[in-house]
């Protein structure tokens, strides 16, 4: 079972930039496929970004273009460099781990994840 730890998260204003990390321990990094879902006040978590075992990535609308996952199996870490920040992304983020994905495939469904980061906040200024 792993276990994940968000971290990198605070108060930027709109227009900046922020990375956020998650590091996993107790398990085999490698044969999960990765992914960051955030969650606002009064709103559902959505999903943000998703990494294959591979390396392939699969994005939001909402964030194409302007956030970047990847991941450094060596150190069991995921990263999100999130920029051109906009108040709309304000929100929890949370990194989780899917342990039944193919090689090759991702997920953006919530309940498709196994084990979740405890959040770190993100707030963007106007």
């Amino acid at each position: 079972q792993v276990q994940l730890v968000d971290s990198g998260g605070g108060l930027v204003q709109a227009g900046g930039s922020l990375r956020l990390s998650c590091a996993a321990s107790g398990g085999t990094f490698s044969s999960y496929a990765m992914g960051w879902f955030r969650q606002a006040p009064g709103k559902e978590r959505e999903f943000v970004a998703a990494i294959s075992r591979s390396g392939g990535t699969h994005y939001a609308d909402s964030v194409k273009g302007r956030f970047t996952i990847s991941r450094h199996n060596a150190i069991n870490s995921v990263y999100l460099q999130m920029n051109s920040l906009k108040p709309e992304d304000t929100a929890v983020y949370h990194c989780a781990a899917d342990e039944k994905r193919s090689y090759y495939a991702v997920s953006d469904t919530l309940s498709e994840y196994d084990y979740w980061g405890q959040g770190t906040q993100v707030t963007v200024s106007s």
